[in-house]
């Protein structure tokens, strides 16, 4: 997905650089939104999962999140921050966006509400690209590529946590630096 479906027009800031590589995000199609960067665990049960997450706190983190992205790194995604829950009617979809995705909803706790698939969207215009509701009030959003959670066995009830001191999980509560 790009970023929430809520109006905005795409945000079409695009460079061209070399992708990263490794287990950092890939950034083959070079955004120039700059995005920080945090360990995230996934944990289903007594099974963690690592990933790099790039941050999408602002607004227009929001807006942009994956489009023009030619790929993603098997251990990277990018996370949706809220200050507050949103809606169950609060929608992402994946206009501009070149890469299949699974998205995680997770709520003020951390723990996982819904997950859905998402396909590219093939048209030129924003408005003919199918939105993806959550049903669900969400605090935060996971976007990995698609078939991630299944072949990780992540599924609703699993936990979200960021892996760093100096940010804040989805509940905006302090988490350890137990990894």
């Amino acid at each position: 997905m790009g970023g929430v479906r809520n109006g905005l027009t795409s945000l079409a800031f695009f460079a061209v650089v070399s992708g990263c590589g490794g287990d950092k995000p890939d950034a083959d199609a070079g955004v120039v939104l700059a995005f920080a960067t945090a360990p995230v665990r996934l944990v289903a049960g007594a099974d963690t999962t690592r990933l790099l997450a790039e941050l999408a706190e602002r607004p227009d983190q929001h807006a942009l999140g994956l489009m023009e992205r030619a790929r993603l790194a098997d251990s990277a995604g990018m996370l949706f921050l809220y200050s507050a829950d949103q809606p169950a009617t609060a929608a992402f979809w994946m206009y501009r966006t070149r890469i299949p995705l699974d998205i995680a909803f997770v709520d003020s706790l951390g723990v996982i509400r819904a997950i859905r698939h998402m396909v590219p969207c093939p048209t030129d215009f924003a408005q003919g690209c199918p939105s993806y509701p959550p049903d669900v009030a969400y605090r935060a959003a996971l976007e990995v590529n698609a078939g991630y959670f299944a072949h990780h066995r992540l599924g609703v009830g699993g936990r979200i946590v960021l892996g760093d001191t100096s940010r804040s999980n989805p509940a905006g509560k302090s988490v350890s630096q137990r990894q």
